[in-house]
């Protein structure tokens, strides 16, 4: 009786099993385990393979197409407000006769670059080819020379004398348009030209090309002419006048500070406007867009998310067996949870990982592929006549690539909390008599 009691108080006495640690070495080699394929659970691996697809391409969709429309929004902006001016000042009441004295007071404010008169009206051009229509631009040969989207973008010719060459400077696109060269002539048609006994009468005139040029946005390429100052106040009748006067600033983004300082240097009645006034509904669209195209792309990420729980779910109802002789041979609720995070987790982070990757490779060779591509398919996948620009732009942000990381690594996480949470409700007696 001795002996027995002794026994049993070394049964008694000896410790209870100690749980493991939270996410130890144990619970990676069995997670890891559950995600080989073998031949019983050969069919949840292939949608855990699915749902390792579905989240590298959803990751990598969203970088690429974020840095598509961040790199299609810099560039237009670069376009537009690098040929167009920051800040525009027009007459009120009387036409800008002292254009000269309005240049010199608005030059004075703090915070402007450039500041040009200009006359401007729409015309049509024409050669002995073809015609179209266009936007003709009277400038003084030094401002032009100043334009960031002039100066260094000259294709042919040039515009050193511009004020005495008698000549104009057209895009590249109009003058392929036209089959025009440096040294053709271009003719150019206004509809109020001189007064005659029988009325208005349409005025024409043939310029020489001197000078052309190519901003890289189609729709700038294929519209301007530039003319000199005093040749464009004779041929729209608008002598010692500028119709508008533009004014470059060191921060295109912060005008608004400069507007009223303009407003108060003018010395006369004058509506001062900015480039984002002027183009307020094209970059709301561009922005709304933007929003769109990831909320839509986000869904790829969400399907591959329900994949997730949908495999991790069969992977339990597999591994019923396995589930409750870990249980009887020591697991806890929570290690049993914890093992079927990690497999969800494993196919998140390192599909979030190969996404983001792929997204960043494609990112910053997208224009070496379409040029490939366009080989290939013997097409043109990004006409310029289209999207305004002469190449598809791409401009990664790190913002945008941690957005679209937190994003498919929270929906992956969230994904595996319903079945493991259903694996570690298992009953382990249930689980051995019907398994």
């Amino acid at each position: 009786m001795s002996a027995i009691g002794e026994v049993q108080g070394a049964v008694v006495s000896e410790p209870a099993p100690r749980a493991t640690r939270p996410f130890s070495a144990f619970e990676w080699m069995v997670a890891l385990r559950y995600l080989r394929a073998r031949r019983q659970t050969g069919f949840v691996s292939v949608i855990a393979g699915f749902s390792f697809a579905g989240i590298m391409l959803g990751v990598a969709t969203l970088i690429v197409v974020m840095s598509v429309m961040n790199g299609f929004r810099h560039d237009l902006l670069q376009k537009i407000i690098g040929i167009n001016g920051h800040i525009f000042v027009q007459a009120v009441g009387k036409p800008i006769s002292d254009y000269n004295d309005l240049v010199t007071r608005v030059a004075k404010v703090p915070g402007v670059t450039i500041v040009l008169p200009m006359i401007e009206g729409a015309a049509g051009v024409s050669s002995q080819f073809n015609q179209s229509g266009a936007l003709v631009r009277g400038v003084r040969g030094s401002d032009l020379a100043r334009l960031p989207g002039i100066s260094g973008h000259i294709e042919q010719g040039t515009i050193a004398n511009f004020d005495t060459s008698g000549g104009v400077a057209i895009g590249a696109r109009m003058a392929q348009q036209l089959s025009l060269q440096v040294g053709d002539r271009i003719s150019i048609l206004i509809a109020k030209g001189d007064q005659t006994p029988f009325g208005v009468a349409p005025r024409i005139k043939a310029y020489p090309v001197v000078a052309i040029f190519k901003v890289g946005m189609s729709e700038f390429d294929s519209t301007f002419v530039y003319m000199p100052l005093h040749e464009a106040q004779a041929f729209f009748n608008r002598d010692g006048e500028a119709s508008v006067v533009e004014a470059f600033v060191s921060n295109p983004d912060d005008t608004a500070p400069i507007d009223a300082k303009i407003q108060a240097a003018a010395g006369r009645p004058v509506i001062v406007t900015d480039w984002r006034e002027r183009n307020k509904t094209f970059f709301d669209a561009l922005n709304v867009e933007r929003n769109v195209m990831f909320i839509i792309l986000t869904l790829i990420v969400l399907v591959a998310a329900l994949n997730i729980i949908s495999g991790l779910t069969m992977l339990v109802k597999d591994k019923g067996a396995d589930i409750a002789i870990l249980r009887t041979i020591g697991a806890t609720r929570w290690a049993i949870m914890r093992i079927f995070l990690i497999n969800g987790a494993f196919i998140g982070v390192v599909g979030t990982s190969a996404g983001v990757l792929l997204g960043l490779l494609v990112s910053f060779n997208l224009e070496h592929i379409r040029n490939a591509l366009n080989r290939f398919f013997g097409m043109d996948l990004f006409p310029a006549q289209l999207y305004f620009l002469s190449k598809l732009p791409s401009e990664v942000r790190i913002s945008n690539v941690v957005e679209v990381v937190v994003l498919a690594l929270s929906l992956s996480l969230l994904a595996t909390f319903y079945p493991s949470w259903q694996a570690a409700k298992l009953d382990p007696v249930e689980a051995l008599r019907y398994g």
